[in-house]
Parts: C-alpha cells; sequence; structure tokens
C-alpha cells in the first residue's frame, strides 16, 4: 500500500475542510493517509511520500499563500518527478487562474497529476463540495 500525505494551508477554515475530506476519501479506498498543516511537514518529509494531495486556498491577485505555502511548494517541487499528486483549494473571487497556474507548474515538474484541473471550491465547500474532495482522496488513493 502506498503512503499518502495530504498537506494544506487554511486561512478561513474552507481549504482545511476540503483537506479533511480528500483525507477520509481516500483512507475509505484503504490508503494510509496522514493529513497535515504545512507547518507541520517540510519539503523532505513530504517528498517521502508515493502520493501528494496539496491544498492551498487562493490569495491576493490568485497566488499560492506566500508566507507558508508557497515556500514550501517551491522547496518541494523539484521532487515531484514520478509522483501522483492531486491539487485542491478554495477561493473567494476570481476565476481559479491560482489553481490554472499552480497545475501548470506541477505538471512541468514531472507530476503524475490525477484530477484534470485541480479540484476549486468557491468560499465555504457545501455538501457536494465535499463529496468531490472523498471522492478526489479515492481517486489518488486507487490510481
Amino acid at each position: 500500500m502506498s503512503k499518502l500525505a495530504v498537506i494544506y494551508w487554511t486561512g478561513t477554515g474552507n481549504t482545511g475542510a476540503m483537506a479533511q475530506a480528500v483525507a477520509e476519501g481516500a483512507a475509505a479506498a484503504g490508503a494510509q493517509a496522514e493529513l497535515f498543516q504545512v507547518s507541520e511537514i517540510g519539503p523532505e518529509e513530504a517528498a517521502k511520500y508515493d502520493r501528494l494531495a496539496l491544498g492551498c486556498s487562493a490569495m491576493g491577485a490568485e497566488v499560492l499563500e506566500e508566507a507558508e505555502f508557497e515556500p514550501f511548494f517551491t522547496a518541494l517541487e523539484g521532487r515531484l518527478s514520478g509522483k501522483k499528486v492531486v491539487l485542491f483549494g478554495s477561493y473567494g473571487w476570481g476565476d481559479g487562474q491560482w489553481m490554472r497556474d499552480w497545475y501548470q507548474r506541477t505538471e512541468d515538474r514531472g507530476a503524475s497529476l490525477c484530477c484534470p484541473e485541480g479540484l476549486i471550491c468557491n468560499e465555504a465547500p457545501g455538501p457536494d463540495d465535499l463529496e468531490a474532495c472523498r471522492a478526489l482522496g479515492r481517486d489518488l488513493a486507487t490510481a
């Protein structure tokens, strides 16, 4: 069984709720899923996992959170080649450009992205959004 990490940053709790649902879905599919806030894990430790679910809210002008998540991801992205990865996050404005940019960066580093375009949720995730997150976790666990 592959080890799977769900690593996220959340400001208001929306992406945190999504992360919890992703971890639930992965565990339900039989994966050994571990849930971390980005402040709880370093890029070296994260790179030891076979599968990664990465979550971050859109900030500012549709960018990844700049104090914690962006530095973490910058240090991790050179280690993504060949790993199975899904991306998710919430936003409150814009059209999801931050996810398209993040997806492209991840793909350019040779990751095997298991979800086309990443999973985004506008504001607080509702029941359908959380079920989509669980499905994302299941897909990553069985990819």
